[in-house]
């Protein structure tokens, strides 16, 4: 055996472990199928990107699950990579060419350019990869991918070129969100919007002739420029006379038309809206409708373009100011009122997005949603927890054309090509085609895919799609995905989409969602609140295991989780327990026993109890993990790991350890090994790290504990009776030791012990436990405690033990604890008896739970007696 350090300082050794298991494969899985597989593919981290605390909750969930199913015997695979991250990155490496030489982009040229982001991802990319495996992911490394390495970029071009023979990809004019300072088109899922305060500006248009004006409201005034007409309800009564008259555009001169619409809501504003084609999603489709012109008043940069007269070079918000100047002046201007309303900004800079008409290419996602929402919808996908479903089925339904072409350099170049001569074009795999009409070269679209399409093929992609590879046959479709609930319209819908689409199967079975890690005080974490984790310091601090072990504590899925230092803080407080506990065993050993076999016809009864314990603790906790409920599982991990095996086990045997050579010792130095071996499985998932070391310094057979068998439940470690004794027994020591500490009495003083009972089957053979547990000279049963001492009493349902303390014993003192006790008593009946006459409750509870609530009262009920008993003393 291997002995253990003083000390748990994980830097000694995580780092050597995890090469150990890298160096020995044992995250690959086997080259032939030898069982069910259980696949995971990486949520694939920015290239940019350095680990956050996000990142740290996606891989431990996930890593927890891989090692689960390795140990359960699967065929596991986790696929890893990163995603090229187009627009990040671009802007990346740009503010570096900026700050070190002074140069743009376009100082440069495309192809120098280009030469140089991948100058930068060879260098940096493989930072956060070694960042994950300091986390201890069990990723299989010689698989590793990249969204834009030659098999996923194949793949690119293979389902493009698909779509657009099969008509659901097409270049189109329409109404785009673009981002001013990235300079490029954004796709609806890329907008976040924040409610910001704002201005309803009131606008007259004149009528061309008879006198007169409209009145209309907009948050927006300079658009007012390309306007081409103002909507009006066809049923709102105050204005149909007017449908088909023509006003004259404030500042501009240009003649509109005022046209009839449903879009118009009567009661909204003042049941006048302008009608700007080119700069409002509505618009356009109210434009589209009546065959209205669109006039583009924006250059790429947001400043006012030719279209904007005057105006034109100014930006949009010092346009916004000098039209508002000269259409007060002009007595256009009614009013200005203050409102709130939803502003659209650019998910990767934070700048206000503006509706934009321009030229850009489209997947028409009707059609590839029909498939996408029956599997959602018949089961064959599920959401955890199935309230998500909701959320990607609402947005599934309502989902628009998606705008796949993005004005940038790094990214898949879109597989379009023009012909300059005879202005043919043409869509293809190939290269460097030549004009199918006139046999020039042709040129390349200079526009490159929104990272999110590379994104949706990952599932496949990864696998050896378009190629029919063994791992594509192997392995999908995968299994979960573990993904935050802020990219389910980014991600998880177009990967299902996809999946459907070239694969003709679900990318995956179940979609595992978890929450926002935010901080103590419940906040997002950010750079501008100063606020943020760094999870590689807390890994230097505390080691990886308490790091996961903290995010894992409380995770509920789909729920945000608070973070804190001293969340992590007691996380390596667990580890320290566990430590020195198996340092304990290890200096009681008096020679390797099995861990895989244990004997139970020599056990004792807190052996068996033990054991029994255990062995429910096996099947919830695979349970628990089978049904993604972590946090769960990890808690009752740390239950039994803190109180049942180090609190009292551990207290328990020592007596029969210090027996060297006896049988009764021996036993308990197998039911120790046994059952520590047993934990390392367990926790293993969760804090892969120590429960190695430990485990290679217990008896053990196989190389890692990493790919041992994941325990099972055992019908021969069933002792429910073992269990209510020492459960009962435990009980009466603990309310013995709080009575005690109350009155802080110290453990040397020992005093004798009178019990009242009528379970004398549970406290017959307990007189050794209470000696060593709770300071008691000597045990004596007794019928009437009229005869005893002034004593404090330890009562539960089971048992009242009388503690005769002398003069500590107040007795005005002791009648108002029981009182206290005994209203706290009453409440939990009160509580209990309402759960369980809730036909509800009882009709949809598991049976076990219903049954446990009902032993619950029981127990009260019988403490109760035992405290009305002693209040009337």
């Amino acid at each position: 055996m291997k002995e253990l350090d003083k000390k748990y300082n994980p830097r000694e050794f995580e780092d050597a472990i995890y090469s150990f298991w890298c160096e020995n494969g044992l995250f690959a899985p086997p080259e032939k199928p030898q069982n069910e597989h259980f696949t995971i593919v990486i949520p694939p981290p920015n290239v940019t990107g350095q680990l956050h605390m996000g990142h740290a909750l996606d891989e431990t969930l996930q890593d927890i699950l891989i090692r689960f199913k390795r140990m359960q015997g699967y065929d596991t695979l986790w696929v890893p990579g990163t995603d090229h991250a187009g627009i990040a990155t671009q802007i990346k490496v740009e503010a570096v060419l900026r700050e070190t030489e002074h140069l743009s982009r376009y100082d440069l040229g495309r192809e120098k350019f280009l030469e140089r982001v991948w100058d930068w991802k060879n260098k940096y990319g493989s930072r956060i990869i070694n960042q994950l495996k300091k986390l201890g992911s069990s990723c299989d490394w010689g698989r590793e991918r990249f969204t834009m390495d030659e098999g996923c970029s194949k793949a690119v071009k293979e389902t493009f070129v698909s779509l657009y023979d099969k008509g659901l990809i097409y270049r189109g004019h329409r109404i785009i969100n673009w981002c001013p300072q990235c300079e490029t088109a954004l796709s609806d899922a890329e907008v976040e919007y924040e409610e910001k305060d704002g201005h309803f500006w009131h606008i007259r248009y004149p009528f061309k002739e008879g006198g007169g004006f409209v009145e209309i409201a907009t948050t927006r005034p300079e658009t007012l420029l390309g306007d081409t007409a103002v909507a009006v309800n066809p049923e709102d009564e105050r204005y149909t006379a007017l449908v088909g008259k023509t006003l004259i555009l404030p500042l501009v001169g240009r003649e509109i038309p005022v046209i009839a619409d449903d879009y118009v809501d009567k009661d909204f504003g003042t049941g006048c809206v302008k009608i700007t084609p080119a700069h409002d999603p509505n618009d356009f489709m109210v434009g589209e409708r009546h065959g209205l012109e669109q006039i583009n008043i924006m250059n790429g940069d947001a400043t006012i373009n030719a279209n904007g007269g005057k105006y034109e070079g100014l930006d949009r918000y010092a346009a916004r100011k000098a039209v508002l100047e000269d259409l007060e002046a002009g007595g256009y201007l009614v009013k200005t009122e203050g409102c709130k309303h939803n502003v659209g900004t650019c998910y990767r800079c934070g700048t206000t997005v503006e509706p934009l008409i321009s030229d850009q290419w489209f997947v028409k996602m009707a059609p590839l949603a029909e498939k996408a929402i029956e599997v959602v919808e018949n089961g064959t996908i599920k959401f955890v927890p199935d309230r998500f479903s909701k959320i990607y089925l609402n947005w599934m339904r309502n989902i628009r054309d998606w705008c796949i072409s993005r004005q940038l350099w790094w990214g898949h170049r879109i597989p379009a090509f023009y012909c300059d001569t005879c202005g043919e074009m043409v869509v293809t795999k190939e290269d460097s085609p030549v004009c199918p009409k006139c046999g020039r070269p042709m040129r390349q679209d200079p526009d490159v895919l929104d990272t999110w399409f590379s994104s949706g093929l990952w599932p496949f992609s990864t696998l050896g799609w378009p190629e029919q590879t063994e791992d594509l046959k192997r392995f999908y479709p995968t299994n979960v995905l573990v993904t935050g609930y802020d990219i389910i319209p980014f991600w998880v819908a177009r990967m299902i989409s996809m999946g459907m689409e070239c694969m003709g199967e679900k990318p995956f079975s179940t979609v595992l969602i978890h929450g926002l890690v935010r901080d103590s005080l419940g906040r997002k974490m950010s750079k501008s609140l100063g606020n943020g984790i760094d999870p590689l310091e807390i890994i230097d601090k505390y080691g990886a295991d308490a790091l996961r072990f903290a995010l894992a504590t409380g995770n509920s899925p789909g729920n945000d989780m608070r973070f804190s230092d001293e969340k992590v803080e007691a996380s390596r407080n667990f580890a320290n327990k566990i430590w020195n506990a198996a340092r304990f065993v290890h200096m009681n050993l008096e020679k390797e026993w099995s861990t895989s076999e244990l004997d139970t016809s020599a056990l004792e009864t807190e052996d068996r109890w033990l054991v029994s314990l255990y062995d429910k603790l096996v099947a919830e906790v695979t349970e628990n993990l089978e049904k993604y409920e972590l946090g769960v599982a990890v808690q009752k991990l740390y239950d039994f790991i803190w109180d049942i095996f180090c609190d009292w086990y551990i207290e328990l045997v020592k007596p029969r350890l210090m027996q060297k050579g006896s049988a009764t010792g021996e036993t308990a130095q197998k039911v120790l090994t046994y059952v520590l071996s047993g934990i390392c499985k367990l926790l293993h998932p969760f804090m892969p790290f120590i429960t190695e070391q430990i485990w290679q310094s217990l008896p053990h057979e196989g190389v890692s504990v990493c790919v041992a068998a994941w325990p099972k439940p055992d019908a021969r470690f069933d002792f429910p009776a073992d269990e209510e004794k020492m459960n009962e027994i435990i009980a009466s020591i603990r309310s013995v030791r709080n009575c005690r500490a109350e009155r802080s009495v110290p453990p040397s003083r020992k005093t004798r012990l009178f019990i009242k009972t009528d379970r004398t089957d549970i406290f017959g053979g307990a007189e050794t436990y209470f000696k060593f547990l709770a300071s008691a000279s000597d045990l004596e049963f007794v019928t009437d405690e009229n005869a005893l001492p002034a004593s404090v009493r330890a009562i539960t349902h089971a048992a009242t033990v009388f503690i005769p303390l002398g003069d500590m014993v107040d007795a005005e003192a002791e009648r108002a604890r029981i009182k206290r006790e005994l209203e706290k008593c009453e409440k939990e009946i009160e509580t209990l008896n309402r759960k369980l006459s809730n036909a509800e409750f009882c009709a949809k509870a598991p049976e076990k739970v219903v049954e446990a609530e009902r032993e619950k009262l029981k127990k009260q009920l019988a403490l109760k007696e035992s405290l009305l008993a002693a209040k009337e003393i």
